[in-house]
């Protein structure tokens, strides 16, 4: 099979790209993986690409000064987590003049922000877990009961499943708020849905198949996306055609409301009664040899260097 290229006219007319990642967030290191992947797949269909890790290894380069002084004339983003995929990242190339791939400012910081795209969704009218903000005030044996055990306890701007944990005691309650609270400084709480685990990518306002997560670890965590062999990503789901198109819609009306751009990750679970809720948006997902954007679009029959080349093409 013929690897995919662009036309030297295409070429021409996207320019020199800068493909942006690392980072300073604690998901620099996914981060570099992905930006590796997209800077490799842009390169083989004849994109003029080149890399910026943003920050340097040891966070010693100004990102700014970095951004200024780089000579590009359209920018992929792949960091991933707080300065990148929150909308700072995103302002400072709008004051640039440079065009970049993703959501803009607004939908960034929403998808970033957990509590607020949660509160978002559940003033659209969109099905998402129950949920209590916390913080050091909070009774959290009143918690418990209010959401019933188990809950998941997640830092409000972290990714990757990072300082998420699933608890089923007060005890384990209390030390999970701790540590998610020593990550960030808004916890929320949220009621765990029993059902079935989808993941959903968007990609030009239109829903990838559907896949669904399996995983032998308590919840899909860190290790589970990104280290684990025992993971199972299946497109055998489960679902009839019409609970997938239900998935679908209910995903890009998500998308949507968020005001997102260009491609996106949703993640859904099914509570007791099997009806999808809303769990999370990722406006920057995972390239990795690990990552679920480029698993559905290649069940799609669109190829690593096709899809980075689409993302890259709403830019123009």
């Amino acid at each position: 099979m013929t690897a995919f290229r662009v036309t030297a006219e295409e070429a021409r007319q996207l320019g020199r790209v800068a493909v942006i990642y690392g980072g300073l967030s604690s998901e620099r290191v996914i981060s570099l993986k992905s930006g590796a992947e997209v800077l490799a797949g842009l390169q083989r269909a004849g994109v003029d690409a080149f890399g910026i890790d943003l920050g340097g290894e040891q966070g010693e380069l100004n990102p700014v000064a970095q951004l200024s002084e780089a000579d590009f004339d359209r920018a992929f983003l792949i960091l991933h987590g707080p300065g990148g995929e929150d909308g700072t990242l995103q302002g400072v190339l709008e004051m640039l003049g440079k065009p970049y791939t993703g959501s803009g400012v607004a939908a960034s910081a929403l998808g970033m922000d957990k509590v607020r795209c949660k509160q978002l969704w559940a003033g659209a009218g969109l099905p998402t877990p129950d949920y209590v903000v916390v913080n050091g005030d909070t009774d959290l044996a009143a918690l418990g009961e209010r959401l019933g055990w188990p809950i998941f306890v997640k830092p409000a701007h972290e990714g990757s499943s990072i300082g998420i944990a699933k608890v089923n005691t007060l005890p384990e309650l209390q030390d999970a708020y701790k540590n998610a609270a020593a990550l960030d400084s808004l916890v929320l709480a949220e009621k765990w849905m029993s059902g079935d685990e989808f993941t959903v990518g968007v990609l030009n306002d239109e829903a990838l198949p559907v896949i669904k997560l399996e995983t032998p670890h308590d919840f899909y965590d860190f290790n589970a996306k990104y280290e684990a062999d025992d993971t199972c990503y299946l497109f055998g789901h489960g679902l009839s055609d019409e609970q997938e198109s239900e998935l679908q819609s209910l995903v890009i009306n998500a998308f949507k409301t968020v005001g997102c751009q260009g491609w996106a990750r949703i993640d859904v679970m099914q509570d007791a009664d099997g009806s999808f809720q809303l769990l999370e948006v990722n406006t920057a997902p995972g390239m990795t040899d690990h990552s679920l954007v480029p698993m559905a679009a290649a069940k799609n029959g669109i190829s690593f260097e096709q899809l980075v080349v689409e993302i890259l093409r709403q830019t123009v």
